[in-house]
């Protein structure tokens, strides 16, 4: 992991970077130079994570998974200027496949009943993903939640008995039903729940438009508006939702775009 001094006109902290790795899932840190006053940088719209080293401030950006391959462009703008671009290259990268087989049916084809429960749990998934915060005291150093086996890599792509699905936008971290998660970093409980896909899924806002997200488990222990540290306990491995064994999902969402986790993890903590 790359070490940088991360000095914002707060009191003074020091950071981790993510890793930045420019493919679709991952993640890129733009140098916004030439300028004392903090600038708004927008992504495909969406406002992104603004934080300052030594000389610059950096724009930290997710890259969704469907992005393609070539030169994008972030905007920058600052107050009293005009607009302006900055491009950066993204590489291809190809994700394997999974193929799994699901003995409830209903989780690979949902009846009538299902899809209008479904399309409720995506309005509030889709609620917390965005949630952003203005807070300048980010962790970006973060733990892995849960000892346990990776048994399922980000960004495969999935076949459900034999039926294509979206891609796997998180880590799934095998364990014993009952073992503790713990938060890999500091934040906010913004959405606790149960989802027909997910199960027992609780959201964390780190701030700044990161937010990770942990699904499937079987007890959640903690409330809406919390505040939590680093290494607190959210609560248990369990297998609910769509699952073939106890597991934890985990996802991390940078401006509202899924990527790797295991970019914001130690070398000794990856998969």
């Amino acid at each position: 992991m790359r070490y940088i001094l991360i000095l914002l006109l707060f009191p003074a902290f020091v950071y981790a970077l993510p890793d930045t790795l420019p493919v679709p899932g991952g993640i890129v840190a733009l140098p916004i130079s030439n300028t004392t006053e903090r600038p708004t940088v927008l992504f495909k719209k969406r406002k992104v994570m603004i934080v300052k080293n030594e000389t610059n401030w950096l724009a930290i950006i997710g890259l969704p998974l469907n992005i393609k391959q070539g030169t994008h462009k972030a905007q920058v703008r600052i107050k009293g200027e005009e607009p302006y671009y900055i491009p950066f290259q993204v590489t291809k990268k190809k994700y394997p496949e999974q193929h799994i087989t699901i003995k409830n049916k209903r989780m690979v084809n949902p009846n009538k009943y299902d899809m209008k429960r479904i399309a409720a749990d995506r309005i509030r998934i889709n609620k917390a993903l965005k949630h952003w915060s203005d807070n300048n005291d980010v962790q970006l150093n973060f733990n892995r939640p849960v000892e346990g086996i990776y048994s399922s890599a980000f960004g495969l792509k999935r076949f459900f008995n034999k039926q294509a699905r979206r891609p796997h936008s998180g880590l799934d971290i095998a364990a014993k039903q009952g073992t503790l998660i713990l938060a890999p970093a500091k934040g906010t409980i913004v959405e606790t729940g149960n989802y027909f896909f997910n199960g027992n899924t609780v959201f964390i806002d780190h701030g700044q438009g990161l937010i990770s997200m942990y699904c499937h488990l079987d007890e959640i222990n903690v409330k809406n508006n919390q505040l939590i540290s680093q290494n607190d306990v959210i609560g248990k491995i369990g297998m609910t939702g769509r699952v073939t064994g106890p597991h934890l999902h985990w996802s991390v969402s940078l401006n509202n775009n899924m990527v790797d986790p295991s970019l914001f993890l130690p070398p000794s903590q990856r998969p």
